[in-house]
């Protein structure tokens, strides 16, 4: 009897990270994109040209979830149409599914960022309800809110590597998916350079070569004038396509929808990696070049006595002076490997450098109490530059004891980082508005400290742990039950800006060992209950005022403690997870009784999360996440503000997304988002407050054969309404941002 077997699954992606191993020897991690496909096996009859008896000819689908690997790089599948896979990195334990852990977790991928010409992350996770998008303290940073909690865009993974990715804003170009994990993960991942991430981290895979050749150059537009192109190309070689490489290029710049805003980014990144059959290795390299000029930054609304914020003025009107700017470039690499030992044992390591450079002038308007938009301009002029060194290794494998299965993870972690700054100032000596602005002079330095054109070390950091931890299965894999320990080590030196290492309270130097309980019950086949208790840490690097009987001591490590429950459900077709969680960290200030400056506070985040994805009909996909969220400062100081919201965290945040192909226009498709955020307050005594705010995302592609190429047609509009809104403000209730207008979005693409 012949029989015909036809395999048919998309194309694999290797998304290899990076690694070097015991001096000379480079392991390496594979990270394998393979885009699901619906299962299914069925019998067809053969035509005569397959040279077969149609009696004995069979058509096999293969699910690409058969094909997933956990524990190391290899990605999580995605769902049908590929924009979102139902898992992701989980910090050492490597990729997993999220019905599997008892962590939230989710991944947005490339497909997205190109369906919605998303230009970076911030733009990215807005899908998401449970990450706020807020701005850094007084510059141009994109950073993040996860849970209520912010996560800074220098603490954002690559690979699971801290301090590798580019500084404050990300280009997407160069990205295959954006990971987010929900909740404090000290255990998981370790401490940040820059000590954020208590709710929550963000992982950046990058793009690796696909099987399939790839050839795309894209030409784009933004309002009112930005003018892009981008190549991306993808080749494999060898025996069985073992050698990759892959090859992003973009350069983008004009002017931005807001009033003589100008914005120039260029970007060039380089994968090479290596696939055998027991040795995998990746190499990513990369180049980043950021400015803008003109740029809309926010206003200072820290005024003693103000006593409300104003409305919001025109969307494009622009209360930036000309020589606000700021110019960051950065350097990237990462160096990843895996091997095999056997079938149970395998050996992973990474290493990740980085250098950035930042140069710029800032200042917000800070408003006056005269209610009228009234407001002074001061300016702070600063030079930056950090290195960062992350590393990584470890031993995964799995055995059986009896009738229980173990998942065992040794591994350590570490980064050091250093910078150097230096700075001139003005006070806040010149008048301005924010509806009526006026031209306004570079101002008069009054203060300075370091050189700006070399400037001294300021600080150094260096975080390092070792984490173990063991997943035990039983009553085949329905019950997982995760327990682990991490050594944590925090090291941190700060210096004047002379260069001279501070005197008291310069120095910190501190140990804390995090501690991870979790279980995954699966009372069916495509549900998953699950608990977590895990921790977050968090370096001190504030010292106390000359108002403290211990003026000049720095606050020891914050430990915030997480506990949650929820319930996930995974159908192939539709997803999603619900989740109820409470986070505890501690605050520092100084003892009104004691005088003494150290933990004396603490912020209680209580929420739930909801999120549904998938495709629920073919053609039809659906995106939709809710949070709700109770923020309260529980101890503060005296008790003054006990019981009140803390700054800058909305009751609320909704997120609905679809995508509709139109069945009578082939490679016609239709899609939308609406945000929707709650009112939040501006300051700890809850007298300012911003109003909630929806806006609205449209957009339409048109894919269509050209010759023996693809051709794709994009257009997005967003902030469809215009509406005129205050965004957000940052932790310290200091600076209030205005959203975005509406902006047009056009893209064409085609694929040698």
């Amino acid at each position: 009897m012949t029989a015909l077997i036809h395999i048919a699954r998309k194309p694999t992606r290797l998304a290899v990270l990076i690694g070097a191993f015991c001096g000379t020897m480079a392991l390496p991690i594979l990270a394998q994109d393979t885009a699901s496909v619906a299962a299914n096996t069925a019998a067809q009859p053969a035509s005569p040209s397959d040279g077969a008896n149609s009696k004995d000819t069979m058509t096999v689908i293969a699910k690409a979830e058969d094909n997933f690997r956990a524990g190391g790089d290899q990605l999580v599948p995605a769902y049908l149409d590929g924009q979102i896979a139902n898992g992701g990195r989980v910090g050492f334990l490597g990729q997993q599914n999220a019905r599997d852990v008892p962590f939230n977790v989710v991944s947005y991928t490339s497909r997205m960022i190109e369906s919605q010409q998303a230009q970076t992350l911030g733009d990215v996770v807005k899908n998401d309800a449970s990450v706020q998008s807020v701005r850094g303290y007084g510059n141009f940073a994109e950073a993040y809110r996860i849970r209520g909690f912010k996560l800074d865009g220098d603490d954002i993974t690559m690979g699971g590597l801290f301090g590798v990715m580019p500084r404050q804003i990300v280009s997407t170009n160069m990205i295959d998916r954006v990971e987010i994990l929900k909740g404090s993960n000290a255990f998981l991942n370790g401490v940040s350079a820059g000590g954020s991430g208590v709710g929550g981290a963000v992982n950046v895979e990058p793009k690796h070569a696909d099987d399939v050749p790839l050839t795309r150059a894209t030409l784009d537009y933004t309002s009112s004038s930005q003018v892009g192109g981008a190549l991306d190309v993808g080749r494999r070689f060898g025996d069985d396509n073992r050698f990759g490489v892959r090859v992003n290029l973009l350069h983008r710049e004009g002017e931005a929808a807001i009033d003589d805003q100008r914005e120039r980014v260029s970007l060039a990144a380089v994968v090479l990696d290596y696939r055998g059959d027991r040795f995998r290795s990746s190499l990513d390299a990369g180049y980043q070049h950021q400015y803008l000029h003109g740029g809309r930054l926010g206003i200072n609304v820290s005024t003693t006595g103000l006593q409300a914020i104003p409305e919001p003025p025109t969307n494009t009107h622009n209360y930036s002076q000309r020589w606000i700017y700021t110019d960051m470039k950065s350097r990237f690499g990462m160096l990843r490997g895996e091997y095999d030992l056997d079938n149970h044992w395998t050996l992973y390591s990474g290493l990740g450098l980085s250098n950035t450079e930042e140069i710029g002038n800032y200042s917000t308007p800070k408003l006056t109490l005269a209610g009228d938009g009234s407001a002074t301009l001061g300016r702070l002029s600063t030079a930056y530059i950090a290195q960062n060194t992350a590393s990584l290794a470890g031993i995964r494998g799995n055995f059986d004891t009896g009738p229980i299965k173990h998942e065992v993870n040794l591994g350590y972690s570490g980064i050091h980082t250093k910078t150097k700054v230096a700075y001139t100032m003005s006070k806040y000596d010149y008048a301005t508005n924010i509806y009526n602005t006026p031209v306004v002079d570079f101002p008069a330095t009054t203060s300075s400290a370091g050189s700006m054109d070399s400037p001294k070390i300021r600080n150094r950091m260096q975080n390092w742990g070792l984490a173990l931890s063991d997943t035990l299965s039983v009553l085949d894999d329905s019950v997982r039950f995760t327990a682990g320990l991490r050594r944590q080590e925090i090291l941190v030196r700060n210096y004047e800006y002379s260069g001279i290492e501070s005197g008291t309270g310069g120095r910190f130097d501190r140990t804390k060992v995090s501690p991870v309980l979790g279980i995954v019950v699966k009372p069916w086949e495509h549900v998953s209950l699950y608990a977590n208790h895990i921790e977050a840490l968090q370096p001190g690097t504030k010292t106390s005022s000359s108002e403290a009987l211990n003026r000049g001591q720095v606050s020891g490590i914050y430990v915030a403690k997480q506990n949650e429950v929820g319930i996930k459900f995974d159908y192939q077709r539709v997803g999603g997870s619900l989740a109820f969680y409470e986070i505890k960290r501690p605050n520092s200030f100084i003892d009104p009784v004691t005088k003494l400056y150290g933990l004396n506070g603490e912020q209680r985040n209580r929420g739930v999360e909801l999120n549904v994805f998938g495709e629920p009909m073919y053609g039809l996909r659906l995106n939709g996440s809710a949070t709700w969220l109770d923020a309260t400062l529980t101890k503060t100081r005296a008790g003054a503000n006990d019981g009140n919201d803390v700054v800058g965290t909305p009751g609320y945040q909704l997120v609905f997304g679809s995508e509709y192909d139109i069945p009578s226009v082939e490679g016609l498709t239709l899609s939308g988002t609406v945000l929707r955020y709650g009112s939040q307050y501006a300051n700890e005594a809850n007298t300012l407050k911003l109003k909630p705010w929806t806006r609205l995302d449209l957009g339409v592609r048109y894919s269509t054969p050209m010759n023996d190429h693809t051709l794709v047609w994009r257009a997005n509009v967003e902030n469809v309404t215009n509406e005129k809104y205050w965004a957000s403000v940052d932790d310290s209730g200091t600076y209030v941002t205005q959203g975005d207008p509406r902006s047009l979005k056009l893209s064409v693409s085609v694929d040698f």
